[in-house]
């Protein structure tokens, strides 16, 4: 059996030897969970769904996985539908699964969240939320 193992394996293309450790090691990282993995919203500050007093200054949304931050993005939307962020999304610099949005002073109203992004094992997720501002 011990023999079987360690028999070289060839390539029928080039006739290379393959270390079976090598081919096993390969195949695990391949199955492993963070290799199969996405980005999903985990929470959002204001929360999804909320009621806010007082217009908030940010738009937060983490993330379970680090963020490619040349592909990822978020808008904050109007009852209109107008962008009403102030288009400077970023990756915040000490957690890179937190994507951020500033806002200007909101008036009362309901408004949509929209985000895409691109995690770091290269899969697009994306999604929507509300929150309203109260009086």
């Amino acid at each position: 059996m011990k023999d079987v193992i360690l028999r070289i394996v060839r390539d029928r293309r080039t006739l290379a030897p393959v270390n079976p450790r090598a081919f096993l090691l390969v195949l695990a990282s391949l199955a492993s969970p963070a290799a199969l993995a996405h980005a999903y919203m985990d929470r959002t500050a204001p929360e999804a769904g909320s009621t806010v007093h007082g217009s908030p200054a940010e738009v937060k949304l983490w993330f379970s996985h680090a963020l490619e931050p040349s592909f990822s993005t978020v808008r904050v939307l109007d009852s209109d539908g107008k962008q009403v962020d102030r288009k400077d999304k970023k990756i915040d610099a000490g957690e890179a699964k937190l994507l951020k949005v500033s806002l200007p002073p909101l008036p009362p109203g309901a408004y949509r969240v929209v985000w895409r992004v691109l995690s770091a094992d290269g899969h697009v997720t994306r999604g929507e939320f509300r929150f309203e501002v109260a009086q």
